[in-house]
């Protein structure tokens, strides 16, 4: 090949590495921007005065006296809207019976409207739901709270032929000429000093723990349990991992029966998740019942073998890229195989070991489906690492999914579902930094 084309055919590899490397933090901005601006919206949004209530009742957290003299700000704010309902009911009373029926529905709408936004009307009882003794706890949801006060949703179907279109009406449109038509111009023109938004960061989203199914709370139960099913996941697969790497490597002669290992290996990286999770759940649970039901331990055991395949490999390759001189200079000195190997080539082979564990470790952060049947659950409280042994537990990958598709209120906890993926993310993270830098600082020690 003349010089000429092989520098050509050099500068277009290059060329095209350059391109692959920016499409791939292109994707990466892509797909973390979101994740990153929504999910620290979790932890520092304008809280309203309903927010510090909660976290006052339910935390013992706040200044009481600051947390007092809102509350009779916004009391004194609310007082005028509470009135025109009162006044409008007296009026409602003063009708004859056929001029009351038009306002009855829409009536309950708005006082339903209003309830959610507000919380409920004082001197009423106080509801057993925890999401109706409060009103909006963050500004962002006030916004949506207030629409619904000042806006009917309706749908247009007088196009013939085509799909409804939806149509917000104005509510005081129902309660024209009436004692209630001032409320919605107050309620929109007084929304700040009847919610009293601030700034806050909620850093203990990460540790306390979920009210009422996330509607408040934070996902402290969650972020432990993911540390226990991931930390007991390594600690099964970790020293199996490399045992059998050694054994691969130093120990056992190649032949068939040690060529059909690696082929069981490699095609054990490649199965589904879901099929470990059925597995762990036949195996773990249902024969030799390591506990009783969904667990810490069985979901551990089934997360082990879920990533048992790729220590292996990262481990074996670790090894295999050791000079053979450093075993033959210690077999040399009279040094026995296992000496060898515990002395010299493992730690040689230690920082390519450990970045094949913490990607391992993130991996098994990350995944849902074996999880599902044999540790997750949808709610529970964060558990003391005996109980991990017999109890199940929520945690990250599950209640993310559990969460974006079949909560109730899957609007209501937006900030809930990106707080918990940008946290996940963030772990994962973290974990490939710390190899990168446990890699270094072991490479640095060994280099002298």
């Amino acid at each position: 090949m003349r010089l000429g084309t092989r520098r050509l055919l050099d500068r277009a590899f290059s060329s095209l590495g350059l391109i692959a490397i920016g499409l791939m933090a292109l994707v990466l901005i892509v797909i973390l921007t979101p994740i990153v601006s929504k999910g620290t919206g979790a932890f520092v949004f304008r809280a309203t005065v309903e927010h510090r209530k909660l976290m006052f009742d339910q935390w013992s957290r706040g200044n009481p006296e600051k947390l007092e003299k809102d509350k009779e700000a916004a009391v004194a704010a609310r007082a005028p809207v509470y009135q025109m309902l009162a006044d409008f009911d007296a009026e409602l009373k003063a009708m004859p019976r056929a001029d009351r029926a038009p306002y009855k529905q829409p009536l309950r709408d708005v006082e339903k409207a209003l309830n959610e936004l507000l919380g409920p009307e004082p001197g009423t009882r106080t509801p057993v739901l925890m999401r109706q003794q409060y009103g909006a706890t963050r500004w962002d949801r006030t916004q949506v709270k207030l629409q619904n006060v000042l806006y009917s949703e309706e749908w247009d179907y007088s196009k013939t032929g085509e799909l409804g279109v939806k149509v917000m009406r104005p509510r005081v449109e129902d309660f024209k000429g009436t004692k209630l038509e001032p409320l919605f111009g107050y309620v929109k023109a007084n929304i700040d000093p009847m919610m009293r938004p601030r700034w806050t960061f909620y850093w203990q989203f990460l540790f306390d723990t979920s009210k009422d199914s996330h509607i408040f709370g934070g996902i402290g139960p969650e972020v432990l349990g993911t540390i226990y099913l991931t930390l007991g996941a390594m600690l099964f697969a970790v020293p199996m991992g490399v045992i059998a790497a050694i054994y691969l490597c130093e120990y056992a002669r190649e032949g068939r029966v040690i060529s059909f290992l690696r082929i069981c290996i490699s095609t054990l990286a490649g199965v589904p998740s879901i099929v470990f999770g059925l597995f762990g759940l036949a195996f773990f649970l249902n024969t030799i019942h390591v506990s009783d039901s969904k667990s810490v331990l069985a979901g551990s055991l089934t997360l082990s073998l879920l990533i048992l395949p790729t220590v292996i490999r990262a481990s074996e390759e670790a090894i295999l890229a050791v000079p053979r001189a450093y075993k033959e200079a210690a077999l040399s000195l009279g040094s026995g195989r296992w000496h060898t190997v515990m002395t010299v080539i493992l730690p040689a082979a230690l920082p390519g070991i450990l970045t094949g564990t913490v990607i391992s470790m993130g991996r098994a952060a990350g995944e849902t489906a074996p999880i599902i049947f044999t540790a997750a659950v949808s709610v529970g409280r964060p558990l003391l690492p005996l109980e991990a042994l017999s109890q199940p537990t929520p945690a990250l990958p599950w209640n993310i999914y559990n969460l974006c598709t079949e909560h109730e209120a899957v609007d209501e906890i937006r900030h809930v579902q990106y707080g918990m993926v940008f946290t996940l993310v963030a772990v994962v993270l973290l974990l490939n930094v710390f190899a990168i830098v446990m890699r270094a600082r072991i490479s640095k020690k060994l280099r002298g």
